[in-house]
Parts: C-alpha cells; sequence; structure tokens
C-alpha cells in the first residue's frame, strides 16, 4: 500500500519505521524540508518529500504534527491522493502547552478531530493520538497475543475507518471502534483512554467513562 506520512516527530517518525518494514512504500514529509530526513530514509527505505508531494498517490495519509500547525497545510494537499484516501488524524489540542488558543474547537465546539477535518476539506480517521510512540516499536503483538494492546479509532467515513483498523492490526494492534468524529472528544486529551495501555475490554471500558466536559488546563 501507498501511504503517505506529514510528520516525522516521534509517531510520524515510528510509524514510518514500521510501516516500511511491513512493506509498505511509505513517503514522509516534515515542514523543514526533505534534505533533514535523509537519515530517517536510510534507515527505513521510505522515500523523503516536500509535504505538496507526501499525499501524491496514497491511500492512507498520515497527518501527525502540531495541532497549531494544521491550518498552515498547503491547500489541495490531498488533490493527488487516491480517491478513497483514508486520512488518520493523530493530533492532539494543547493549547496552554504547545498551541495557543483555536477558535473552531473553544468556540464552535468542533472535536479536534473535527477541526482537522474542516481544515482539510476532507474527512479523517482519529487514531494513534493517545498511543506511546515507542509502544509502535516495541509493544506490537501478534493477533491473539494476551498483552495485545488496543487502539481506540473513531471516524466518519466507515470503509475509511476499516482501511484504517486493518493496518492499525497489520501493525500488531487490536483495534476499538470509538464512534464518529462527533465522539471522538472521548479520546482527546485527559480522558481515560488517553495514554491507557491496555486491551479491548479495557479501551471500550475507558471510552464509555469519558467526559465530555474539557477540563480548564486543556482550553484556551
Amino acid at each position: 500500500m501507498k501511504i503517505g506520512i506529514i510528520g516525522a516527530g516521534n509517531i510520524g517518525g515510528n510509524l514510518t519505521r514500521r510501516l516500511a518494514a511491513l512493506g509498505h512504500e511509505v513517503s514522509v514529509a516534515n515542514s523543514r524540508g526533505p534534505h533533514t530526513l535523509t537519515g530517517l530514509a536510510e534507515e527505513t527505505g521510505a522515500t523523503p518529500v516536500p509535504v505538496e508531494e507526501a499525499a501524491r498517490g496514497a491511500e492512507v495519509v498520515v497527518v501527525t504534527i502540531p495541532m497549531k500547525a494544521i491550518a498552515g497545510l498547503p491547500s489541495g494537499l490531498l488533490a493527488g491522493a487516491a480517491e478513497d484516501v483514508a486520512v488518520i488524524d493523530t493530533n492532539n489540542y494543547y493549547p496552554k502547552q504547545r498551541d495557543g488558543r483555536i477558535a473552531g474547537i473553544e468556540d464552535e465546539g468542533l472535536t479536534e478531530s473535527q477541526y482537522v477535518a474542516q481544515q482539510l476539506g476532507h474527512t479523517v480517521v482519529k487514531a494513534f493520538n493517545g498511543t506511546y510512540a515507542q509502544d509502535i516499536l516495541d509493544r506490537h503483538r501478534p493477533e491473539g497475543a494476551p498483552d495485545r494492546l488496543a487502539v481506540p479509532v473513531a471516524g466518519d467515513d466507515e470503509a475509511a475507518k476499516a482501511r484504517v483498523r486493518a493496518l492499525i492490526e497489520e501493525l500488531g494492534f487490536d483495534t476499538v471502534d470509538a464512534g464518529p468524529l462527533d465522539e471522538s472528544w472521548r479520546q482527546q486529551p485527559d480522558t481515560p483512554v488517553y495514554g491507557l495501555r491496555g486491551g479491548v475490554e479495557d479501551v471500550t471500558k475507558a471510552l464509555a467513562d469519558a467526559s465530555p466536559e474539557r477540563k480548564p488546563e486543556f482550553r484556551g
């Protein structure tokens, strides 16, 4: 599968490593340019590209950059992607720690992933936002393993969600359907599932236990 990854930080870098190792054709981009990704490319065999080219021909695109940078992504970013491209949003909103105040989230009441979808002009599938980056490398397990971790996955496009869930399961993790994007607040920062290392049962319970109230430290 052809996969484009926008963002080469902890999550983006480790997804590049694992997906390339599984035989996928991975293109990776960051805000500083392809010349800063030569080490990752040599390590993994992924192709470093400008952000504008990351989605070209891709069946899956991963957007894993700071929330404050989402609005600055190039217009038409997904124009060259496959017609039915699935876009994975791994992002989190940290207004006080990093991102500043984002009106779409604060004033319009959008979930973080609804905001990302609005900015991209394309629906997204929320996944990996509460996953420890190192776990992508170290905690993958075969199907049926008793210590296999589960990842919550939210989205409105059922076909895209199914593709993303299959990819996550190929990476060595179970998945839990976390509902549509208007329910994706259940996996935002400071919810019970955020950062949870648990299996399907634990993740399902944590999603159900979430409160929609955003605490002051997570409001702009």
